[in-house]
């Protein structure tokens, strides 16, 4: 637990210099006579009660949630991200890479406490006082490892804006939130492997059909045929060959589609062909995957449209 804070909490680094973060503070401070002192004991309300209830969306993943607490800019660019980039952001606010159960509670002073509960451990965020400028508010968050409180605290400083009378997340730490600009890092980051999965993939829908081939003397009539069942046994029309999701016909990022090439699907004679390509181009894959009807395996970018038997073999 105490490593997989660690190692998230190192990869914070992504995207923006701290220059940015002073430029704000500096801001705050011409436009405002000074910080508010907060009273001595805090109702959670406002930027105190925003941070909170998104903390919360984040350690459970909840990705429409937690897209409210973005200025509008970023709030678009965080629904135009791939699933597994907005599952990424969150792990970062919570340091914890398992989806989990929040709670909340409160100190004896008032301050809110988010608790987030994983299959593999806890973390107990704890937030502190803003310091208000106008409409920019600073508070402080501390994050421990809840099984440990004996251990390291992490103190983060998350920074607030007041956006159309509502208070949303402008910082995390020292960075300046420019979900945009990490839009087009996010998606050259996930390219490379989701291409490798695609291809991975589709070399075991392949298997999965032979599989099933030899099972009930006959080619399946669509993918969803090699799912699992919903219960019971397997079945020609649940034969358990892949997992539901590739069974689907989407995963990471890929579409799967499989066609006959002949017109009998009986015995070892009848032929397929199968595709992979990017479910949006640019946007976590750009190469097109093809398994022609003679088992061979082809790449080639298409833009997003199906591939062919012409392109360049890959094995």
């Amino acid at each position: 637990m105490r490593s997989t804070m660690k190692n998230i909490f190192a990869r914070l680094d992504f995207a923006v210099t701290v220059s940015l973060f002073a430029s704000v503070l500096a801001f705050a401070q011409e436009s405002a006579p000074g910080p508010v002192a907060a009273p001595a004991i805090v109702t959670p309300v406002g930027p105190a009660a925003t941070l909170r209830d998104a903390l919360s969306a984040a350690c459970a993943h909840n990705e429409k949630d937690f897209g409210r607490f973005f200025t509008a800019g970023n709030r678009e660019a965080f629904a135009r991200m791939t699933a597994a980039a907005r599952i990424s952001l969150m792990k970062r606010f919570v340091l914890l890479d398992d989806q989990g159960q929040p709670s909340v509670s409160a100190n004896p002073a008032g301050r809110p406490i988010v608790r987030c509960t994983t299959s593999i451990g806890a973390a107990e965020m704890q937030i502190g006082g803003a310091d208000l400028h106008e409409s920019l508010a600073f508070l402080p968050l501390e994050i421990r490892d809840a099984t440990d409180p004996t251990g390291n605290v992490m103190h983060i400083k998350i920074g607030m804006i007041r956006e159309a009378g509502e208070w949303k997340i402008l910082t995390l730490g020292l960075l300046l939130l420019d979900l945009p600009a990490l839009e087009a890092e996010w998606d050259v980051a996930e390219t490379g492997s989701n291409e490798g999965a695609a291809l991975r993939a589709l070399k075991g829908i392949a298997i999965a059909i032979e599989s099933y081939r030899r099972a009930y003397t006959r080619l399946p009539d669509s993918l969803g045929a090699l799912a699992p069942p919903l219960q019971g046994k397997a079945t020609a029309q649940a034969a358990d060959f892949l997992d539901s999701e590739t069974a689907s016909g989407h995963k990471n990022g890929y579409t799967f589609r499989y066609v006959l090439r002949s017109e009998s699907t009986s015995g070892a004679q009848a032929r397929y062909e199968l595709a992979a390509t990017p479910t949006q181009y640019g946007r976590g894959g750009n190469m097109s995957f093809f398994r022609d009807a003679d088992g061979k395996f082809h790449a080639a970018d298409h833009q997003g449209a199906v591939g062919s038997s012409s392109d360049p073999p890959v094995d």
